[in-house]
Parts: structure tokens; sequence; C-alpha cells
């Protein structure tokens, strides 16, 4: 079979377990989940019942990026999948993404989503975007990220071509990322809710609106020569 690699970045998230558990539920046998404590000083405790099922890595405090590239550098699998510590996987998410691949050749995919509250209620059945044509595509993310990362699988041999997260950055390392990867590969995508993304106060999108959307403009003027010539 083909490994999978899931990479839980965790700090401070309450939700840190039902991420977990909903690793370890995927109906797909071949993963291998590593959780990465970017420096947290809380809900530590909610991981420990689970720590002869995953791979925990502590490390000093650093940003999503660089607990990303760390769970990457020591992950086994031949895919890498990001699930979120807030964030939820359907029992089917890794099963179901690896088989549209694999019979699609695609090296890069991401999929549909559903919000979830507080309670884990869903509150926005259908919250994915997609364009049938590249141009719509690329003219959408030259606006502003409209890829959940937590709904991305890709071959790690993407790594190795175009480098890792960018750990300079604190809040748009995904989309940076995608506007690398969006020069070398196609983004293929799968019309299915195998994601629950958690919509919450303490989410980062809503405590640091401001220095994400000016790290997006940052972003937009550096890459937009690369392009959209």
């Amino acid at each position: 079979m083909t490994k999978v690699s899931i990479i839980i970045p965790f700090y401070n998230c309450s939700y840190i377990d039902q991420a977990i558990q909903s690793a370890l539920n995927q109906t797909y046998q071949d993963i291998e989940i590593i959780v990465v404590n970017d420096g947290s000083s809380k809900f530590n405790e909610k991981i420990t019942p689970y720590l002869d099922q995953i791979l925990y890595i502590e490390k000093e405090n650093g940003g999503t990026a660089s607990a990303l590239n760390l769970g990457i550098k020591n992950a086994t699998g031949e895919y890498f999948a990001w699930l979120s510590s807030d964030d939820i996987f359907l029992p089917h998410k890794i099963s179901k993404q690896l088989e549209f691949m694999q019979q699609t050749n695609s090296y890069i995919s991401y999929t549909n989503y559903a919000l979830i509250n507080e309670r884990s209620n869903i509150v926005h059945a259908s919250a994915g975007v997609h364009f049938p044509y590249k141009v719509d595509f690329l003219q959408n993310l030259r606006k502003g990220c409209n890829i959940n990362g937590c709904t991305v699988m890709m071959r790690m041999e993407v790594f190795s071509a175009i480098g890792f997260f960018n750990e300079e950055l604190r809040f748009t390392q995904d989309y940076d990322f995608w506007l690398r990867a969006v020069q070398h590969y196609e983004f293929s995508y799968l019309n299915e809710q195998l994601v629950h993304y958690r919509v919450h106060t303490q989410m980062g999108t809503k405590k640091f609106e401001g220095m994400i959307n000016k790290e997006i403009k940052e972003l937009n003027q550096k890459y937009e020569s690369k392009l959209y010539k």
C-alpha cells in the first residue's frame, strides 16, 4: 500500500483530541500521524491518551510553517496531508482522495469541505470553491487563498522540487506555497466534503485578519509577474 503522512501542527488548541481522533478513524490503514507541538502551553494533556498511536514531536514556538516543515522532515509517507488541530477529517478522507489522485495521476489535489462551529455542528455544508478552467483558478488565486490547506493532499516529492513552507510567513505560509506550486503543477479538485473546517472565535483568521491581509497583499505583489503575464 501507499503510505500517507498526516501532519497535525498544534499550539494551544482545545480541539486537538478531536483532530487526532479523526485521523485515527481513517478507513485507509497505511497512514502515520505526526503531531508537532509548536511550544504549546495549554491543552497538552489532551494529546497524552494518543501517544502510543502517533509520532509526537515537541519544539519551541516558531509558527505553523515551522511545525509543518518539521513534521514533513520526519515523515516516511509518499503522500502528505495537513490537518489543523481544530479541524476534522471525515473517515473516508484519505482513502477517497488518494484513489482520486492515483486515478488522475495528480501531484496536488484539494477537495470541498463543510464548515462547523464550536460544538462540531455543520453550519455550511459546501464551502469549497472550484474553478473548472485554470485561467479562472489563477485569477481567483491572485485575489486570495481559495484553497483550504486541510483539504490538500500531495506527493512528498513536491517538497523536494519546490521547497518547504516559508517559515518567515506567520499566517499565509499555505497561500505562498500554492502560489509557488501552481507554477509547476496542476491542482486537481475532488468535489466531495471530506473535511470539517471549524469556525470559532479563537481561530487565527479571525484574530489576526489585519496581518493576514497585509501578508496576502505582499505575496500578490511578489508573484504577480511570475503568474499573471
